[in-house]
């Protein structure tokens, strides 16, 4: 214990003879206009529970349902699962159409893109 006090008689001399902490020129000046701009500044917008409160009401309903009907779905199904028969094109001529409908939504969601991106200046 006396270790500990003469310790803590070291430490209170060495804190005794720091220097008093002066804040730099200008700081209170600048503190003071911060909080004289937050109390002018209007409340924030508060959100609108009113108005979205439907809207949550609708989305729980419309779970709720695919819930409910996705049970029932499988209570009347038959206890025997089978996958359905696919049918693969002899043809290539089907599948390089189906390529060209997805090249052709790639450009065309690309160059929105490209269009949004420099109307909005960032391109």
């Amino acid at each position: 214990m006396n270790r500990d006090q003469m310790n803590q008689d070291q430490l209170d001399t060495i804190l005794a003879r720091e220097d008093e902490i002066i804040p730099s020129s200008g700081f209170l000046a600048r503190v003071m206009d911060k909080v004289q701009e937050e109390a002018v500044a209007p409340p924030p917008i508060p959100f609108p529970w009113k108005r979205a409160i439907p809207g949550f009401i609708l989305a729980a309903g419309v779970l709720g349902w695919g819930t409910v009907e996705t049970v029932l779905y499988a209570i009347h199904q038959p206890a025997e699962f089978a996958l359905p028969n696919i049918h693969l094109a002899a043809s290539i001529t089907e599948p390089m159409q189906q390529a060209g409908w997805v090249v052709g939504a790639l450009a065309v969601s690309a160059a929105s893109w490209v269009l949004s991106r420099r109307l909005a200046g960032r391109f």
